[in-house]
């Protein structure tokens, strides 16, 4: 049997996002395994847990670029896991920033900023710019509004890809290990921009190794193992205090590092 502990406290508001009993699987590997969390607004959760044990999956799950099998994702109470819903609305509410930064080379950084805005939420060119220079300035990049993406660093990409994000006007964004991919040295840049968000009340979902980022910015920690939901909590009281033996095990090594005891 799974160990599974949960030390957050209830809070007296509606979620942003609600998951019931979610359920993936890829051929005959169940990837999921009966998935169930809240995330509440303004609310900084980070998935943290080995590769392979669904992280990304339940991130990709939440805005549909993955279908679940099975269960509810519930988004504002509405259930996006239904026959009807519209997946492009949807998204323009769901910002999405992933580990490859996923840009298009072939434009500038401010037409990589414009182009979801003008044609699904039908913004004008003049409106979409302004609104892609004032996230484009947020994230420190605004002097290179007019660069051939190409020719950016890659911590430089991936504040792109988090301005664009934004652009959207999201109530919710979900990151997947966006740092993964990055040099060492350029890490702290995107951390720094997510650290902001954090404080500026942007409910976000993480899923990272990093774990200072993880203790000291968000709200409630989830460890994930083999598809299931092993230990959710504060940070202060997962990092400090594992319940469940995968998660000491996991954490381990940080722990070491930092001088903490499990």
């Amino acid at each position: 049997m799974t160990e599974f502990a949960s030390t957050t406290a209830p809070i007296a508001q509606e979620p942003v996002i609600k998951i019931e009993g979610l359920r993936k699987s890829f051929g005959s590997h169940e990837v999921l395994k009966t998935i169930d969390f809240e995330v509440f607004p303004g609310e900084v959760v980070t998935i943290i847990g080995a590769s392979g044990s669904g992280k990304s999956t339940l991130l990709r799950c939440i805005n549909l670029l993955e279908t679940p099998d099975s269960g509810h994702v519930w988004f504002h109470g509405h259930d996006l896991a239904a026959q009807h819903v519209d997946v492009n609305k949807l998204r323009s509410s769901i910002g999405m920033v992933f580990q490859g930064f996923n840009l298009f080379n072939n434009l500038n950084v401010l037409d990589n900023c414009t182009l979801a805005p003008t044609a699904l939420k039908k913004m004008k060119k003049s409106q979409a710019e302004e609104v892609a220079k004032k996230h484009l300035e947020s994230v420190g990049l605004l002097d290179f509004a007019y660069a051939s993406v190409a020719s950016l660093s890659g911590g430089q990409k991936q504040r792109v890809a988090i301005a664009r994000a934004l652009c959207m006007e999201p109530e919710l964004m979900l990151f997947d290990e966006p740092t993964s991919a990055l040099d060492p040295e350029i890490v702290g840049e995107v951390l720094t921009v997510m650290r902001n968000l954090a404080t500026e009340g942007m409910t976000m979902v993480v899923v990272t190794h990093e774990m200072d980022f993880a203790k000291n910015v968000s709200d409630k920690v989830v460890f994930m193992d083999q598809g299931v939901i092993a230990e959710m909590g504060a940070p202060a009281q997962l990092f400090a205090n594992p319940v469940c033996s995968r998660t000491r095990e996991f954490l381990s090594r940080y722990l070491e590092d930092t001088g903490a005891e499990a």
